[in-house]
């Protein structure tokens, strides 16, 4: 399960980081920021080894900045 939840953490810590790159996609980055964000904090909680650990830094730090370009840039819901 920690394994599981690591890579569950990197993906959505990529996919928040490099939808930003597209200021339309701000809803992606928003969402998949905020969500790989908790999930990062609750494997971080769990986690056993040093290689989970590292994983769960690197896809946070992705979430965290995906989030708060993804708000910056427009929010979690699409404009009209």
């Amino acid at each position: 399960m920690e394994n599981a939840l690591a890579v569950a953490t990197l993906v959505c810590g990529l996919t928040a980081f490099v939808s930003t790159f597209w200021v339309s996609a701000h809803v992606i980055s928003a969402w998949a920021g905020t969500a790989g964000f908790g999930i990062g904090l609750y494997s971080q909680y769990v986690s056993a080894t040093t290689p989970q650990r590292s994983l769960n830094i690197i896809g946070m730090v992705g979430a965290f900045v995906g989030a708060a370009l993804g708000i910056a840039h427009g929010g979690f819901l699409p404009h009209p």
